[in-house]
């Protein structure tokens, strides 16, 4: 017999402000790796691939602690609007920097809006969300020719 996840502890209001921008942000990255795939070559399909399914699972954490928390989590947006036209694969992984570092940011500001002693789950979500959009944008600032390939950072919004 399994028992039903316990409920998380409440979410106040800059935190709850904070995990429903995470969660626009994970939204924005999954349709964004939709249109980056349409222009990256074949060899990066993995790395498009990995990516997406990263934030489509994170996506789908966050809806369902929400829901466990009594929030109604908003739908993603039918589509997003690039910050510079995608034309290519260099531009296309420029939209995979900047949604990776948003993701970043985001995750970054739950992070530090909870507390070490009752937002267990919701800070290792963080930490991990973090941790990985720094590491998944390394690969796509190697082939936009971006450096540094380490934002010193991660989350800080100066990296991209």
């Amino acid at each position: 017999m399994t028992t039903p996840a316990a409920p998380p502890p409440p979410l106040s209001g800059d935190l709850q402000a904070a995990v429903l921008a995470a969660l626009g942000t994970e939204h924005a990255a999954v349709w964004s790796y939709g249109l980056v795939s349409a222009f990256l070559p074949t060899a990066d399909t993995a790395a498009v691939t990995a990516a997406s399914l990263a934030h489509r699972e994170r996506r789908d954490a966050v809806v369902a602690l929400l829901a466990r928390a009594g929030v109604t989590p908003p739908t993603a947006a039918a589509a997003y609007r690039p910050p510079s036209p995608v034309t290519d694969a260099t531009s296309a992984a420029v939209l995979a920097i900047v949604a990776e570092d948003d993701v970043a940011a985001a995750w970054r500001a739950v992070a530090e809006r909870t507390e070490a002693d009752t937002g267990g789950e919701l800070r290792r979500l963080a930490l991990d969300a973090v941790t990985t959009s720094a590491t998944t944008s390394v690969t796509w600032r190697r082939i936009a020719g971006r450096t540094p390939l380490v934002p010193a950072f991660p989350g800080d919004g100066s990296a991209t």
